[in-house]
């Protein structure tokens, strides 16, 4: 089987007509082109959850340090260094190892109050009013209160950090993301807070990092630059809130169409964990992850040549009934094992035990004051990212 042609299934990670509802594009891919090629954006993609799996372990054919998505390997670009996601080993074995020490789910569980406590102050406000915003009153808050709990970032420049993280995200619909050297967000905005943590160091995570020793690939024992401070903080912050706002929409919307299972949710908080699971297989936040092909490979029978781009549709494969029986149907009862919504291998998330915490506290948060809720459909307007897929605002009506 040759990989397929535009004339036998179109997939395009651009086009708005299919952002809309990928799902049936996924499934035709998956039986007819397990392995697609797109001639007219260059670019290859695999969609089954095995051979996505066995893609994203492979890091060193397919490689992370020309870039995570379609339009940054393309442009050829240098990344800045410290910028994890887009970093092969030794700098990404070490860097992440920093990392980690920060992001431990012991630590993250001992944020577990603090969250709770900022949820239920967004949330109260809202009992009795007969409208929610998932993502504007909590989506948009919540991770980005998260974010500067774990900077030390002042409450009042929250917001600002924010929109400035939000922007640097945003395309234009049905528009690939335009980069340029030196285009991609350096972390300045972060700036002033690593400056004053100089001489005011405390307990949060700049703070950490900036003194953190550790050995580079020769041995040598070093501490991160400025710059590669402010691009790590850069990179999580992004993600954070980007993840979890996408993810609290998701949790409205799905949970609106399925009313029976938010009701056993209610009726079984137990659940809610698995649930938050469910979601992140269903409706994952980030849908593509694109790789440089360092070496030419063979593929399902098909030799992908070097200097490819290889995208790893992990939102179809979350869908794949080969893993997931009836892959295309919602169940929070679901046993599900591994997901890949993290994604798998060396970079699988750093954050997905505050990811799976945030979300478990925000459903029981929800559930508790809003057991029940309609979608206002004409008011719903999804996000245009390159990166991640979900709601920009999605309000709902409260019995």
């Amino acid at each position: 089987m040759s990989p397929s042609s535009a004339d036998d299934v179109y997939y395009d990670p651009y086009k708005v007509e299919i952002e809309a509802d990928p799902y049936p594009v996924y499934r035709r891919l998956r039986e007819e082109a397990p392995l697609y090629y797109n001639e007219e954006l260059d670019f290859y993609a695999l969609s089954r959850y095995d051979d996505v799996e066995r893609g994203l372990v492979d890091h060193s054919t397919y490689i992370s340090g020309r870039g995570g998505i379609l339009e940054l390997i393309r442009a050829g670009i240098e990344m800045p260094p410290g910028t994890l996601i887009f970093e092969d080993p030794p700098a990404h074995t070490i860097h992440r190892r920093l990392l980690s020490r920060a992001f431990t789910p012991k630590k993250m569980k001992a944020l577990e109050a603090e969250i709770r406590e900022y949820c239920v102050k967004a949330l109260d406000p809202h009992v009795g009013a007969g409208r929610f915003d998932f993502v504007k009153d909590l989506g948009r808050q919540m991770p980005m209160r998260v974010v500067g709990m774990l900077f030390g970032i002042p409450f009042d420049d929250q917001e600002a950090v924010r929109d400035k993280v939000d922007a640097d995200l945003r395309t234009t619909p049905g528009k690939p993301q335009r980069f340029t050297e030196g285009a991609l967000a350096n972390g300045e905005i972060f700036a002033d807070y690593v400056d004053w943590r100089a001489d005011h160091p405390t307990d949060d995570l700049i703070t950490d990092l900036m003194n953190a020793e550790f050995e580079d690939e020769h041995g040598a024992l070093c501490r991160l630059s400025r710059q590669e401070l402010l691009t790590y903080i850069n990179v999580v912050a992004g993600a954070g809130n980007e993840t979890i706002a996408r993810l609290i929409g998701w949790a409205g919307k799905v949970l609106a169409e399925h009313p029976d299972q938010r009701r056993d949710l209610v009726a079984d908080p137990s659940l809610i964990p698995n649930a938050v699971e469910e979601l992140l297989r269903y409706e994952p936040p980030a849908h593509h992850i694109a790789r440089y092909v360092s070496r030419d490979i063979e593929v399902l029978g098909q030799v992908v040549p070097e200097g490819s781009v290889m995208m790893f549709l992990t939102g179809s494969a979350n869908r794949d009934d080969r893993r997931f029986p009836a892959g295309d149907t919602f169940d929070v009862h679901r046993r599900i094992g591994a997901h890949l919504a993290f994604g798998y291998g060396i970079h699988f998330c750093l954050g997905a035990a505050l990811a799976r915490l945030e979300g478990k506290i925000a459903l029981e948060e929800v559930l508790e004051r809003f057991p029940e809720w309609e979608l206002d459909q004409d008011a719903m307007k999804m996000a245009s990212t390159s990166t991640v897929r979900g709601w920009e605002t999605l309000p709902t009506v409260i019995p």
